[in-house]
């Protein structure tokens, strides 16, 4: 895949870049802005070469129709601030404003246009229904830069469809997401462990399967790990629970044996009577949790066996908190988790966050992101890359230049 570099002398022109801005907002006001930090380094790069740079993003689920609450408006004023230059924004995003604003437009300024999916041409389905938005977008440049690593698994009209109609190449943040997966995927230096948590087990089925090849253990907690535990015959209470996947469970489990990879499940979690921060809680063994309650977080004895089995690794990668972190009684378990991934750091692990709730949580609980290898803009491109699927969005960008 070629890079920014590829491009040439890129003063005077119209540099269209995918970024990835869609960040959590409370009202107007962000409350994470790890992805427009992560993105600002390309936009800057380009400006400062002369470029006139158009960013486009989206934010939110809106139905391909403009609604106020997922405006990107925020967003501008924000990435204006981290740039250390005004970031000009136009009010739609293919529209009169966004064109006029573009051929304003002079070296080194940057223009950010309003939410790619108030269009519904950004994610239709098939070829054809994208290919007009496509194509209006690629009108207001010459050159496509793709940057936004938390979309490059979607096949939608910005990430793939623009990059067939110009020339086009990686931004940084893309290229150092890839070359870290290639890290994980291709050799990884061991003892390499893999940390997976979050709520349902059927979302990293595939991710487990392709990773029993790879990894040399497979630490399991969230409340996915209910299920591995009702795959084992045990009690799991009120927990969350897959039931369709225990049989699916059951086979990991038999293969990881033979294969020779350790499965690491909790000894102890905290049991709640319901899913609230207020709701009577403590501390029960894993194969022993009573059928009035659920388990909400890993116990301490967890962690600490948790933190034992990654002290000797060499390559470290988390997705998804152990608990419902979100809520203090239940955070123990991943702030447990991310501070002994900042201890294999400091001793020359790579460790990996693999984006999602679990950067949200490394930030919410107190933590810098360096204090990790690299946190990851985008959770569900690297679940899927780690599954082995082809993600469309880096697949166009092998091709040759339109």
């Amino acid at each position: 895949m070629k890079t920014t570099g590829d491009l040439g002398d890129l003063r005077g022109k119209r540099v269209l870049v995918r970024s990835d801005l869609n960040v959590p907002l409370d009202g107007t006001t962000i409350t994470d802005d790890g992805r427009i930090r992560a993105s600002a380094p390309t936009i800057k790069s380009l400006a400062d070469a002369g470029a006139r740079v158009i960013v486009c993003a989206h934010l939110g689920r809106p139905k391909g129709a403009p609604e106020a609450k997922y405006s990107l408006a925020p967003v501008a004023d924000r990435l204006g601030e981290v740039l250390g230059t005004p970031v000009v924004f136009a009010d739609d995003t293919v529209g009169e404003d966004a064109q006029a604003k573009a051929a304003a437009l002079e070296d080194g300024q940057v223009l950010l246009l309003e939410n790619l999916r108030f269009n519904a041409g950004e994610t239709a389905k098939t070829d054809e229904d994208r290919a007009e938005f496509a194509g209006q977008l690629a009108s207001l440049a010459d050159v496509f830069v793709s940057d936004g690593f938390g979309v490059v698994h979607r096949k939608q009209a910005s990430v793939y469809d623009v990059a067939r109609l110009l020339p086009h190449a990686t931004g940084d943040l893309v290229s150092t997401e890839v070359d870290v997966l290639r890290r994980l995927t291709k050799d990884p230096e061991r003892p390499y462990a893999v940390v997976l948590g979050g709520a349902k087990v059927s979302d990293k089925l595939g991710v487990i399967g392709n990773l029993l090849g790879t990894a040399d253990r497979l630490l399991i907690g969230g409340g996915m790990v209910f299920t591995f535990l009702a795959a084992q015959g045990h009690e799991v209470g009120k927990s969350l629970l897959e039931a369709d996947q225990i049989d699916t469970v059951k086979g990991y489990l038999e293969r990881a044996e033979k294969e020779g990879v350790e499965i690491v499940l909790p000894v102890d979690v905290v049991a709640a009577d319901a899913f609230s921060a207020d709701a009577a809680h403590d501390i029960v063994a894993a194969d022993a949790i009573p059928a009035d309650r659920m388990g909400l977080d890993i116990g301490p004895e967890s962690s600490r066996l948790f933190a034992e089995k990654l002290s000797d690794c060499r390559t470290v990668f988390w997705n998804g908190p152990m608990g419902a972190f979100e809520m203090e009684p239940y955070a123990a378990g991943t702030k447990a988790l991310a501070q002994a991934l900042v201890d294999v750091t400091s001793a020359g692990a790579l460790t990996v966050v693999g984006g999602g709730d679990s950067a949200a949580a490394v930030r919410q609980l107190g933590f810098e992101d360096s204090d990790f290898g690299h946190i990851s803009t985008g959770g569900g491109a690297s679940l899927e890359y780690l599954e082995g699927k082809e993600l469309p969005g880096l697949t166009v960008l092998e091709e040759d230049d339109a």
